[in-house]
């Protein structure tokens, strides 16, 4: 098992302990636990094979984690989670991917009208049956069925990138291992970087294809064989992905990684353009039509060269008109994570977050950062422990101290304040005129009209306070869509008040997408790449935002936080 995987398991267990009212203190024990190894970097089954003991040393991991992740690791179950899924209906936990239920509710649901999955809950919805619940009434029920409606909207068979890339590592080394010279290759969408994947395609050029085939099949992690044979396999992995390995000869590894790299669209647009040159492009190379001649394939650049075409980044690959760039040699140079200088959301024990704003900074420098800004909840946020306009100056005190004690990192004085309904800010002007970066952001009612959200946001950019526009469109990937609002305007009113869109990197939220980030590109439209961190190991999350700036063609230029420190203050608040 990966770490997302017994994380997710250790989540899974919080929720039922909580459905099932037993201790609060062991349901926080695995709920901070599933968010330790969330963030975690390095794979727990290298720290297992390593020395289990250090497992102790991670943050909300004791003996009894511990022993679960071990068992996790090697034996790809653990039992105590086995039991539990046997003392309720498994069906139980679906409804929690549902937007607005958690543990108490789906409890609520399940003693009171025996709901036991979405089904039963959409049917007891309709028929009226929850508004009459405690807590509940006829909005609330509405906007169950508007997110069930909402989370079969949705692609639930995909899986994050976050998720996935875990997987694709482990299992390239797994290929490689006792195979001499043979080139792994991951390919398909996680190759492009898409922000979900459907399933995993891996080339593997040279060597035994037999061979390989079968030690692929043996691979710890499968669930079952879909397929096997001499030079393609497919299997599901225990967390349902499905990964699929095809063995080709080194002589077509080009194109064979341009065809199954894709997309469909940009394969079609390659195709078409070297059928008017008179050539043919499969997985197995570049020939001439008339002749059959072999003229190319080894490489991408082979293939690209063919058809006249500088090669094109992976992350471009969509058909949305880098194949006309090419050919004029304009190919955008895409950002890349070594440009990142700043980054500028950030959350500490002073709210929401895990670790010291000390702590923060020295891991962000640790990084490759060269400043960062605290941004702590303002007061509205009360579950997340917001600030109010006292405990935030203090706050700016404690930042002050930090950077007189440490050096090579600027920290720089910020807020993450609420959006309220009505356009405003969640704390006075004499607090935030104080600030370095303000990061204006929506936390509550999501479900309002375009019309009402757009100007909502709108409101809070002509304040003038808002430097930073966090998270501009409220998804969360797989758990909630986007609020409606006419980017747009929202682009148009960022570029005329200086305001920054941000790019969060949180791998479940990657706001703004690919799409929108090529938006603002186009309207000229700053943005910034964060990190939303809660904790230091989050801050490594920054390359999930590179992934995606990348997909949208943004350059080192495009974003503000590529800057020096005081070149970014400058244009910040010019």
């Amino acid at each position: 098992m990966e770490n997302a995987d017994i994380a997710k398991i250790f989540s899974d267990i919080a929720d039922i302990l909580e459905i099932r009212e037993e201790n609060p203190f062991r349901i926080r024990a695995y709920r901070n636990g599933a968010l330790t190894l969330e963030n975690l970097s390095e794979r727990l089954a290298k720290i297992v094979e390593r020395d289990p003991k250090q497992l102790r040393e991670l943050p909300g991991i004791g003996e009894d984690l511990a022993a679960k992740i071990v068992e996790a690791v090697t034996t790809g179950k653990i039992s105590f989670y086995e039991k539990l899924l046997t003392q309720i209906p498994r069906t139980l936990l679906d409804l929690m991917r549902i937007q607005g239920i958690g543990p108490r509710k789906a409890r609520l649901f399940y003693k009171k009208l025996k709901v036991e999955s979405i089904e039963d809950l959409e049917e007891a919805a309709k028929a009226g049956k929850l508004q009459n619940l405690p807590g509940m009434g006829k909005k609330s029920e509405r906007k169950i069925l508007q997110a069930i409606a909402d989370f079969r909207g949705r692609d639930s068979k995909r899986f994050s990138l976050f998720r996935v890339l875990p997987h694709v590592e482990a299992l390239v080394d797994y290929l490689k291992n006792g195979f001499k010279g043979i080139e792994v290759t991951p390919s398909g969408s996680v190759r492009r970087r898409k922000e979900t994947i459907g399933d995993i395609d891996i080339l593997v050029a040279g060597g035994n294809a037999s061979k390989i085939m079968g030690h692929f099949v043996q691979y710890r992690e499968v669930k079952n064989v879909l397929a096997k044979g001499e030079t393609k396999s497919s299997i599901v992995l225990n967390n349902g992905l499905q990964v699929d390995v095809r063995v080709i000869g080194k002589g077509s590894h080009g194109s064979a990684l341009h065809y199954f790299t894709g997309s469909k669209e940009h394969n079609v647009a390659i195709r078409d353009r070297a059928k008017r040159m008179g050539l043919k492009i499969s997985e197995y190379g570049v020939f001439r039509e008339k002749t059959g001649k072999r003229v190319g394939g080894k490489t991408e650049a082979e293939v690209f060269k063919a058809v006249g075409l500088s090669w094109i980044p992976p992350e471009m690959r969509e058909n949305r008109g880098e194949i006309e760039l090419a050919e004029k040699g304009e190919l955008p140079k895409l950002i890349e994570l070594s440009d990142m200088q700043g980054d500028l959301h950030m959350h500490t024990q002073a709210s929401d977050g895990s670790h010291s704003i000390e702590e923060m900074a020295l891991a962000a420098k640790k990084a490759g950062r060269k400043y960062v800004a605290i941004t702590d909840h303002s007061k509205a946020v009360t579950v997340a422990h917001g600030l109010d306009e006292k405990q935030m100056l203090q706050h700016m005190k404690e930042i002050d101290k930090v950077n007189e004690k440490i050096d090579g990192i600027e920290v720089l004085k910020g807020v993450e304040v609420d959006i309220l309904k009505e356009g405003l800010l969640d704390l006075e002007d004499a607090v935030l005129e104080k600030m370095d970066v303000v990061v204006g952001s929506i936390h509550s009612h999501f479900g309002m009209e375009e019309k009402a959200m757009t100007k909502r946001i709108l409101q809070a950019i002509e304040t003038g306070f808002v430097d930073i526009v966090g998270h501009p469109t409220g998804r969360l990937l797989g758990e909630r869509s986007a609020y409606a609002v006419d980017m747009e305007k929202l682009m148009d009113a960022a570029r005329s008040n200086h305001v920054a869109l941000e790019l969060n990197a949180y791998p479940n939220r990657l706001d703004l997408s690919d799409i929108y980030c090529k938006m603002a590109r186009d309207k000229g439209v700053w943005l910034v790449i964060s990190t939303d961190s809660h904790s230091t190991a989050q801050l490594e999350n920054m390359i999930y935002g590179i992934y995606t700036a990348r997909r949208g063609w943004l350059e080192k230029e495009h974003v503000l936080n590529t800057r020096p420190c005081a070149e970014f203050k400058k244009i910040l608040h010019r």
